[in-house]
């Protein structure tokens, strides 16, 4: 009897703790771009498919193909260039727009978390190449000191609580919302803003 009490303890304690997550349903919804750009690399498209159990999100036009990838902490692409010149992305320019219309610097691969709010030099996509990269805001990566500390990445929206009814309460705020990133795209000397937005369309439970 005392054994099953125990067991019974054990088991209340560990639904106590539980976590309750799930994953946002995010999706490409827009694409802004300069007018000399509508002009000159004609009409564009926005499209999305599954793939690996994801959904992706792709756009074309006739300066590049983008194929969007939203994670929970970052936003990862792939920049196809369909022009006979470099394309360079300027990161230094380049800025994540939050639910809340606050505009935030981004890191992308490569940069060391350390190095997030130094300047970084532009990555050269070659005519006719492509590049696979993610985008992030570097607001949300910080440094956890302790025994079990190191570098960290919070997510761009929350998707964890301790109970069903905070987890409702928390992602239901967020449905509905949108968020934008601009990325400033250089070619033959002229740079390029083409602004990205993506809006929250759901929440799925784990």
């Amino acid at each position: 009897m005392k054994k099953l009490t125990c067991i019974l303890l054990l088991i209340s304690f560990l639904q106590s703790c539980a976590v309750y997550k799930g994953y946002y349903d995010v999706g490409l919804q827009n694409v802004e771009r300069p007018e000399n750009v509508q002009e000159r690399y004609g009409k564009s498209q926005i499209a999305h498919f599954e793939e690996d159990g994801e959904t992706k999100y792709h756009y074309e036009d006739e300066l590049l193909e983008i194929i969007w990838i939203p994670t929970s902490s970052s936003f990862s692409f792939v920049l196809q260039n369909k022009t006979d010149h470099s394309i360079k992305i300027i990161w230094d320019e380049a800025v994540y727009v939050n639910e809340d219309g606050l505009s935030m610097r981004v890191m992308h691969s490569g940069v060391k978390y350390i190095d997030r709010n130094n300047p970084q030099p532009p990555t050269t996509v070659v005519r006719n190449a492509k590049i696979e990269d993610l985008i992030m805001p570097t607001e949300n990566v910080y440094y956890a000191s302790g025994k079990y500390g190191g570098w960290r990445t919070n997510p761009l929206f929350p998707r964890s609580a301790m109970s069903q009814e905070e987890l409702n309460s928390l992602t239901s705020w967020y449905i509905g919302k949108e968020v934008q990133i601009l990325l400033p795209l250089e070619i033959q000397g002229h740079v390029n803003e083409y602004l990205f937005s993506f809006r929250i369309n759901g929440f799925e439970k784990m």
